[in-house]
């Protein structure tokens, strides 16, 4: 066993009972764990404040005095301990709520203390609550400038684990940690970019000398961590491309070519064209494709996916398109069928509300190779839904999936069918060179000609009756309208306009029988829900007042217009995504976003973005820096959330310069067998997964 694999608990001062409770409130496990465990700031010694001049806007102070008039005040589990603590200029209070036993036998009186802590104020006075402390006289007061300063917890804190107790035991690690740091990337990496040995900067980034050797040790550290993320998702692609034999598809036959000359009757646009090329050398290749097809709401992605269906077909295999909602399924079969009526391809549906006597048929003829394509939900992956020779799947909005939904895809096949996985929401460039490592990527950033960009206009609740006459305007020339709110119910800790409290609104400006309105949202059942949006696609309703639930499904190209009530409330990309709800036809179309008539700063810059751009790309990026992975949606899993030191917002140059070293390690050296990549295979084989299925999303 290495050295930093060594469990936690085995650390002088550790112990079972601690190793316990830095396992779950820290993830800290080995002697690894802790030297990963960096510090989020230092302190440095030698700016300290007078107590006269403490700012109690500073996150930290450090004042240098002595310390009197020692007392406890209350009783039990209120018990505090209370301390004074001098300066040529004034005093302050010190107070402890925890460990007030041991503090109060470890502390001298009339003892000069180097004190360091967050400054507060109670009942009028300042004072710092369990604030690090050190004997002024002591050796490392003079020989530290910098003080690392550790995240805690308040369980942790109660054991003696503050940031000081961290420090200690970090302090501790690194001593026997000398000459037994296993270095994690190849000799050549570390020299191509001058980056400092790994032993040397996880002591520097714990106890650095200056503000040089902290940025250059962080800088190493956050390569490292892309660099193995990197090499995590492309070993895996490269090694499933040298295991998989992909389907060859090496026809495009009559079904492809009678529907791309007999059926289409407009001209594909260039990105729709180049995408077709990239997976039809991927369906060529002899090796199975896991590719990622991004592109707006509107932008041709379903039809792409056809094409590459269809050459599927051509080559005797069956073809399979998964969606997150029976909506959206049902809008799929409509449209494909419709397109393939008379070509000779068979095109079944299934789903959860197909009748059980027809499912049994659709099983039956789709084991038999009577089916071509098969479209439907979750229902197409159980286990009762045997393929007789599936070589071609299509995920619809792929995030909406759980893993297990989507590999479950997978085992349909005797060998691996080849996947395209298609979401609407576009991926900002860092996301997509970490998050999607492994899969190609296709992209297209460009609509059908003919199409009109939706207006998008900001009115405050001030302008809502002109918004109104504007609503009875659209509703004049035959139009329909959307209108989505934030919330079902009212909360009582945010002030938003719910659903149910707007439709009532909603009903009164627009009576019976001259409107009809339909009302959908999340906790209705799928049938109640089915049934109000066909009303609104039929045209029977005029008006749909919704929550996010319209987001991904309805396609009615009749509706012009989309009110997003809140509007400050919402990310940037789920606003996108709603407002590629309208404009879908060829009449001008609307997005209204309302808000309140006072904004905070970071909820008008979103809106003003949203005004003055229409490019879902450019919108994800603004998402991605205003909000951070962690809120944006589909990412709370990934092992983007858990790098220590990298933000891929900000660090996008490591990124790069990370994937691109990854890349040419594994073309000139795939299995890792060069000496100078020894320690690369190690950490694949420490870190080997079973079949990453997750590597399909």
């Amino acid at each position: 066993m290495l050295f930093v694999d060594t469990p936690i608990e085995f650390l002088k001062g550790v112990g079972p009972a601690r190793a316990a409770m830095l396992q779950r409130e820290l993830d800290i496990h080995t002697y690894g764990d802790l030297l990963e465990y960096f510090p989020y700031r230092y302190v440095d010694r030698s700016q300290r404040s007078t107590i006269r001049d403490i700012n109690i806007d500073e996150p930290y102070v450090v004042l240098r005095g002595t310390i009197h008039d020692m007392h406890t005040v209350g009783e039990g589990r209120s018990m505090r301990l209370t301390a004074r603590l001098r300066d040529d200029t004034g005093q302050i209070e010190l107070v402890w709520f925890q460990g007030i036993k041991w503090i109060r036998e470890s502390l001298k009186p009339d003892t000069e203390y180097i004190v360091m802590g967050k400054p507060s104020v109670f009942n009028g006075h300042i004072n710092i609550a369990h604030p690090d402390l050190e004997r002024a006289d002591n050796e490392t007061a003079s020989n530290r400038k910098y003080i690392p300063i550790y995240s805690s917890t308040e369980k942790l804190k109660a054991k003696g684990l503050h940031t000081k107790g961290i420090a200690k035991l970090t302090e501790q690690l690194l001593r026997l940690a000398e000459g037994r740091i296993p270095e994690t990337l190849p000799k050549s990496v570390v020299a191509k970019y001058r980056l400092p040995d790994r032993a040397n900067a996880i002591e520097v980034i714990h106890y650095p000398l200056n503000q040089h050797d902290i940025a250059l040790s962080r800088q190493r550290m956050k390569f490292e961590e892309l660099f193995l993320l990197q090499l995590d998702y492309q070993y895996a692609k490269h090694d499933r491309q040298m295991r998989s034999n992909g389907y060859m598809f090496s026809v495009v036959g009559e079904k492809f070519n009678r529907f791309y000359n007999e059926r289409l009757t407009f001209e594909l646009t260039g990105a729709q064209k180049r995408v077709v090329k990239e997976i039809r050398a991927d369906m060529k290749s002899g090796h199975q494709m896991n590719r990622l097809l991004q592109g707006d709401v509107g932008s041709g992605k379903t039809l792409v996916a056809l094409l590459c269906m269809l050459i599927a077909i051509d080559n005797g295999c069956q073809a399979c398109l998964m969606a997150p909602t029976e909506i959206l399924a049902n809008q799929h079969y409509a449209n494909i069928k419709q397109m393939l009526e008379g070509l000779g391809v068979g095109v079944e549906l299934l789903t959860g509300s197909v009748k059980t006597s027809a499912k049994k048929k659709i099983k039956q003829r789709l084991q038999a190779g009577e089916i071509d394509i098969l479209i439907g939900t979750h229902a197409v992956i159980e286990n009762d839904v045997a393929f007789r020779n599936l070589g071609f799947v299509v995920i619809d909005e792929q995030h909406r999936f759980g893993v297990e939904q989507r590999s479950k895809l997978w085992t349909k096949s005797a060998q691996p069918p080849h996947v395209l996985v298609m979401t609407a929401t576009p991926i900002p460039r860092t996301l997509a060179m970490t998050l999607y490592g492994d899969l190609d990527c296709s992209i297209i950033d460009e609509l059908p000609p003919g199409r009109k960009a939706v207006k998008t206009i900001h009115c405050t609740d001030a302008q809502r009756l002109k918004v109104f006459s504007f609503i009875r305007s659209e509703i004049a020339k035959g139009r329909q309208v959307y209108i989505v709110y934030p919330l079902i119910e009212e909360s009582e800790t945010m002030d938003l306009k719910d659903l149910m409290d707007g439709y009532e609104s909603i009903v009164r400006e627009f009576p019976l029988p001259q409107y009809q309105i339909s009302i959908v949202h999340g906790r209705m059942d799928s049938e109640a829900k089915d049934y109000e949006m066909g009303r609104f696609k039929r045209g029977e309703t005029q008006i749909m007042v919704s929550t996010t639930v319209i987001e991904v499904g309805v396609d009615v190209p009749n509706a012009s217009v989309m009110i997003i009530e809140n509007a400050e409330r919402f990310g940037l990309s789920q606003l996108h995504q709603l407002r590629g709800r309208v404009g879908r036809g060829a009449e001008q179309s609307y997005c209204i976003l309302m808000t309140s008539d006072k904004l905070s700063n970071s909820g008008r810059e979103r809106i003003n973005i949203m005004v003055q751009s229409n490019d879902g790309f450019r919108i994800a990026e603004a998402d991605l820096k205003l909000r951070g992975p962690g809120d944006l949606q589909g990412l709370q899993q990934s092992g983007i959330l858990q790098l220590k030191l990298a933000d891929i917002v900000n660090d996008e140059p490591i990124v790069r310069a990370a994937r691109e070293s990854v890349q040419e390690i594994l073309d000139r050296d795939p299995r890792l067998e060069e000496l100078d990549n020894a320690c690369l295979k190690l950490y694949i084989q420490k870190n080997k997964r079973a079949l990453a299925w997750g590597k399909i999303s």
